[in-house]
């Protein structure tokens, strides 16, 4: 029985990790997984040494102020590494924790396949030499990360993105008003507030003081991540003081798919939101320290992941005192009738949706007879780069 160490973090890394999952056990199915992740992941199999809900922090500062905890949690992750000795580890994004894991890995002989990358080619470039260190393959989901890689002497390759290979929501805007108490008649904005705590408290307030000076004419859809507290969360909103009331839903990609426009702040969301082809805003403010050392030693133009891929501003960013409700409103009005700049966005964003989609490619007979005839998909990709590692 093979024994895998999976990590993730975060949402996004979460329903990765949970995906990725899945296709290793239509192959091996007696394979045990343990690590750090978050519901998604608990889930589809993993015994979570952590649970990825307590550690999702994020920031320079938000990170010191919960170190200790942090730091707590890391060695549970340590022992259980020392204790099972895995035969592959498996490490999602989330870098801080993960490169960490990596050098531990690394020193017990541990192979390791870093799915999703975290962002080196935006900032700390220098991390790249622990990646060469410590990292056996590296799986990335943009195009452009490939030649990052490759470039810098890094075994990397280009699997697609795993919201790519996703078909749209198949729910009825009826039925998804009747699930949720919302109204089917009146057009709906989806506020994306992020999937970390304070992420949450960051944005969300300002999101709820836009959709005030856009008044009662629209239904506001608040998805919550899973790596959130939902009761938490719900009581939060409902202190909040406010002329319309905003509803928690539980699918992100419906809520983006069936709202008229979207506010989401930037990370993986704003890639759902760009797949969904309904035009959106990406936004996103930090603590001031964070906000100061990131402008610092950022190298890149754009802050959302639609506007990297295409290379220039298709989606309107309004980051840190730019994130206002005002602004907010400003920006977001001309998206919400049938004008030019809907149309425009949505043409770009069907830009965004070819780059990440891989040609499918038939898996080979007798792969392909245990996965029933289809294609690949990303995480089918990631999932015969782990085998092969598993065999090697």
């Amino acid at each position: 029985m093979a024994s895998i160490f999976i990590s993730a973090g975060e949402a996004s890394g979460d329903y990765y990790g949970a995906e990725f999952i899945s296709e290793i056990l239509k192959h091996l199915p007696d394979t045990a997984f343990f690590g750090l992740g978050g519901q998604e992941m608990a889930n589809a199999g993993v015994e979570r040494i952590v649970r990825a809900e307590d550690v999702a922090h994020m920031g320079l500062t938000e990170v010191i102020r919960h170190a200790p905890y942090i730091y707590s949690q890391f060695q549970k992750l340590k022992a259980s590494l020392r204790k099972r000795k895995p035969q592959l580890a498996i490490l999602i994004d989330f870098p801080d924790v993960n490169f960490r894991l990596a050098k531990n890995c690394h020193a017990l002989g541990i192979p390791v396949l870093w799915l999703v990358s975290p962002q080196l080619w935006a900032w700390k470039k220098r991390r790249l030499r622990w990646v060469r260190r410590w990292v056996t393959k590296m799986l990335v989901i943009f195009p452009f990360e490939e030649t990052f890689y490759r470039e810098r002497n890094v075994d990397a390759t280009f699997i697609g993105h795993p919201l790519a290979d996703l078909p749209l929501p198949n729910i009825s805007r009826a039925q998804y008003a009747g699930d949720y108490g919302l109204d089917a008649a009146k057009p709906w904005i989806a506020l994306l507030p992020g999937s970390r705590a304070k992420e949450f408290h960051l944005h969300y307030p300002t999101m709820l003081a836009a959709a005030n000076l856009l008044g009662p004419d629209y239904e506001y859809l608040v998805p919550i991540a899973s790596t959130l507290d939902e009761r938490s969360i719900a009581s939060e909103m409902q202190r909040a003081v406010s002329h319309v009331q905003a509803k928690i839903v539980r699918d992100a990609r419906a809520a983006l798919y069936l709202s008229r426009a979207s506010v989401v702040a930037s990370g993986t969301a704003t890639v759902q939101a760009a797949l969904m082809a309904n035009p959106f805003l990406i936004v996103y403010r930090m603590s001031p320290l964070s906000y100061g050392l990131a402008r610092r030693f950022v190298s890149v133009k754009f802050a959302g992941m639609p506007n990297l891929i295409v290379g220039r501003e298709i989606v309107p960013e309004l980051l840190q005192n730019d994130f206002t409700a005002g602004n907010i409103v400003t920006k977001l009005r001309p998206l919400l009738a049938d004008t030019p700049a809907r149309a425009q966005m949505q043409s770009d964003l069907a830009q965004v949706n070819a780059a990440l989609t891989l040609p499918q490619v038939k898996l080979p007979n007798a792969t392909r007879a245990a996965n029933n005839g289809a294609s690949t998909t990303a995480m089918a990709r990631a999932a015969q780069a782990a085998i092969a590692l598993l065999k090697s």
